[in-house]
């Protein structure tokens, strides 16, 4: 199985069965949602500018957030 296909494996994994990572997930895909309406925008003002660079960090946050759950895990796995 290739690194990748085992990534996805994990994440779908987590997303069943870890709520705390289905909830940073979730999150996740709302700011996604949200930064993809802000890109259409072809005059964003400056508080939807704001708001996107906002959205990019909090979304980097919750994905450095799923990747440690993931990472746990993975130690968790391995060392048992």
């Amino acid at each position: 199985m290739s690194i990748l296909a085992s990534e996805a494996a994990l994440k779908d994994y987590l997303l069943s069965h870890d709520d705390r990572y289905r909830e940073l997930a979730n999150e996740h895909r709302k700011f996604e949602a949200r930064l993809t309406e802000l890109a259409s925008l072809h005059y964003p003002n400056e508080d939807e500018q704001l708001e996107e660079t906002i959205i990019k960090k909090k979304k980097l946050l919750l994905k450095d957030q799923m990747e440690a759950i993931a990472s746990k895990y993975k130690t968790s796995v391995r060392s048992h």
